[in-house]
């Protein structure tokens, strides 16, 4: 219920901004355009925001002919969960990577790259793969994969306003023109912000720490956040690097150039997460399911 109230939170501002903006640059006819545009956006975005991020990744649906070591790790880790199991998609990308996406745990999807798969242990897959799982039952996907979806079309909006708004942004004589060169100026800060005040950081260690209970083993994990984080930035994920707004829903941040351990960062820093989870393994060693077998 959570996230649905924060979902719906998002989709009622942005509603309003694009009201606004509406009115801005057409009025009262405007406002109303942006109001049915707007409603016809957070309908798709609901149903459809998950199909819309695999497809930027042309992530493809795999199944135990394809992949069935992994088809079966998720259905396995899935049963530990208490949660149906997700779709299964591979990225074709050399850097090591993965989220989950979907609108509840019924509908959902966990998609890897072929270079997460090559890079990592069956153990560290595993660990990767119980974060996945426990956003999805967190039911943290649908506030992640909506944000991502929303925060792209802000970025679409900025460029429709620069060219079709009067004085297309750059007659900086014209007072509308003025007026939407600045909007266009705070659009990808503002896209950025809405990531990062939408997805709180303690959700990341939140599904850390509910993926060391689900195997037992939180030192998995850990040792996959490590192997991860030492290639990522020398790996470039190029669709990514395209698809900024997309990067909070990876388990580490894909951007080669954007670490930002700060308050405004998407994710957690590295070094706090792998401590938090060798903390749980000393206080509670080897005590899960997959540790008694």
């Amino acid at each position: 219920m959570d996230s649905f109230f924060r979902t719906a939170l998002l989709l009622a501002a942005l509603t309003a901004f694009f009201m606004a903006i509406g009115f801005l640059v057409g009025g009262q006819g405007g406002m109303v355009f942006a109001l049915v545009l707007a409603a016809a956006m957070n309908f798709f975005t609901y149903w459809n925001a998950d199909k819309v991020v695999l497809g930027m990744y042309g992530a493809r649906e795999v199944g135990e002919a394809e992949a069935p070591e992994l088809v079966r790790l998720v259905q396995e880790l899935a049963a530990h969960a208490g949660i149906p199991a997700p779709r299964v998609y591979v990225i074709d990308s050399a850097q090591p990577n993965a989220f989950a996406t979907g609108r509840n745990p019924e509908n959902s999807a966990v998609a890897v790259t072929s270079g997460l798969l090559q890079a990592l242990s069956r153990e560290e897959i595993a660990g990767v793969l119980a974060h996945e799982l426990a956003h999805v039952k967190n039911r943290d996907t649908l506030i992640m994969t909506v944000t991502a979806t929303l925060a792209g079309a802000i970025g679409m909006l900025a460029n429709w306003l620069f060219f079709l708004a009067p004085g297309h942004g750059g007659d900086r004589n014209h007072p509308l023109g003025l007026v939407t060169g600045l909007v266009v100026m705070f659009l990808a800060p503002l896209a950025a912000t809405l990531v990062q005040l939408a997805i709180s950081r303690t959700r990341e260690y939140a599904a850390d720490a509910e993926a060391a209970r689900f195997t037992g083993r939180p030192l998995w994990l850990a040792d996959a956040l490590g192997r991860i984080e030492s290639i990522v930035h020398r790996q470039p994920n190029y669709l990514a690097e395209r698809n900024p707004a997309t990067a909070h829903l990876f388990i580490v941040n894909p951007l080669s150039g954007a670490r930002l351990d700060s308050l405004f960062a998407t994710h957690p820093p590295i070094e706090e997460r792998i401590a938090r989870l060798e903390a749980m393994d000393r206080a509670n060693p080897s005590n899960g399911p997959w540790a008694r077998r």
